[in-house]
């Protein structure tokens, strides 16, 4: 394969513009044009969120970027669990979160500023549509490229159990907060957080025999945020949950086994998901921009530089991706733990994605791991 001169990016979320602004700066010889299938400013749920240090990736390698980004996200350093029967704070473990929609924007605007082309609203049927010396599938879970060449990317797809929909609220959250609750059709949680002033993301999610149970199959968007604002009244302080292709999911685990064919390649959710329970998705998207376009810059032939981004970039991602499985199955079974004593359900919830150890959660959460301490002292 040749020298890389040109570049066609499937999908404007995240990964797509990210990794044309990257090449722009990285292998400014090269063209390079975004597509997007939807309208400039359509985009699903509310905000995103990053763990307090994911950003520091960012500011290493694109400091412009970083500095466009981060005076638009809300912060906080400290986490709350809402139990039925108290609640505990988790010291250390801060986050940051902006708006989805502000981040394309931001992306968008950074795009446009080095003269990076971007097709929105244009539909591609046929990835042969796309004639570049690379093509980049950034295109999200229904990936045209990873469908056009399924037997090549050898995708694995399967669904967790538990059901969400990803609201709004407009209660300004202080932290970023799981709260817990028993109902009448079974256990239900929130994942809640602010991600601008006056505006929180509010995601709901419950097992599937509350799912049914509660009616939501059937219920329309509407009908069932205001179920859910209902059943969540006390956290929300009353008001109503706010919706933006708020629909019941089931959280799918996608995985690819190869993230290269040809001269088309994979990042994002297109070759992987990771689960909402630790914050990584857009992280995890950012970061295969970043090891794609630095593989590509590092090699001067085309089919090397994908070689490399495939030995390099998987193993690295598979360990988030692991975690943010283990993390998922955790809350499978959430509704049998919420019986626990209030920091045996917090310490629990800690240690769901097995990454973390007592000794490094005395470093990260050394309130809480004092509190602890004491009670299992007096247990």
């Amino acid at each position: 394969m040749s020298k890389l001169t040109s570049v066609e990016i499937l999908g404007a979320g995240p990964a797509g513009l990210y990794t044309a602004i990257l090449i722009r700066r990285l292998l400014p010889h090269v063209q390079v044009r975004v597509t997007e299938q939807n309208p400039e400013g359509a985009t699903f749920g509310f905000g995103v969120v990053f763990s307090d240090r994911a950003l520091e990736f960012l500011k290493a390698d694109d400091p412009e970027t970083h500095d466009l980004v981060t005076p638009h996200m809300e912060r906080w350093q400290n986490m709350t669990l809402n139990l039925p029967h108290g609640q505990v704070t988790l010291d250390g473990v801060g986050f940051t979160a902006v708006g989805r929609l502000h981040l394309l924007e931001i992306l968008t605007e950074r795009a446009r500023a080095l003269d990076i082309p971007i097709r929105f609203g244009t539909q591609v049927a046929d990835i042969e549509e796309l004639d570049a010396d690379l093509v980049v599938g950034a295109d999200g879970l229904n990936s045209l490229v990873r469908r056009t060449l399924e037997d090549s990317f050898k995708p694995k797809i399967e669904y967790f159990d538990n059901h969400f929909a990803w609201f709004g609220a407009t209660v300004p959250f202080d932290t970023l907060t799981q709260t817990f609750i028993e109902t009448e059709f079974g256990p239900m949680n929130a994942h809640h957080y602010r991600f601008q002033p006056d505006l929180s993301t509010f995601i709901v999610e419950c097992d599937d025999k509350t799912f049914q149970k509660a009616g939501f199959e059937g219920l329309s968007e509407v009908d069932s945020a205001d179920r859910c604002s209902a059943l969540f009244a006390e956290a929300l302080q009353g008001t109503k949950l706010i919706t933006n292709k708020s629909n019941w999911r089931q959280f799918p685990r996608l995985w690819c086994e190869s993230w290269v064919s040809g001269h088309y390649v994979l990042l994002g959710d297109a070759v992987h998901t990771a689960h909402f329970s630790i914050g990584s998705g857009t992280r995890l998207a950012m970061e295969d921009a970043i090891s794609l376009v630095h593989a590509l810059a590092s090699h001067d032939e085309v089919d090397t530089a994908l070689a490399a981004y495939q030995a390099q970039r998987p193993p690295v991602a598979r360990k988030i991706v692991d975690a943010a499985n283990t993390s998922a199955t955790w809350y499978e079974s959430f509704g049998e733990k919420v019986r626990l004593a209030p920091m045996d359900f917090a310490y629990d919830y800690l240690m769901r994605s097995g990454r973390l150890s007592d000794e490094r959660l005395r470093q990260i959460a050394p309130k809480f791991a004092e509190d602890y301490a004491a009670h299992k002292a007096v247990a």
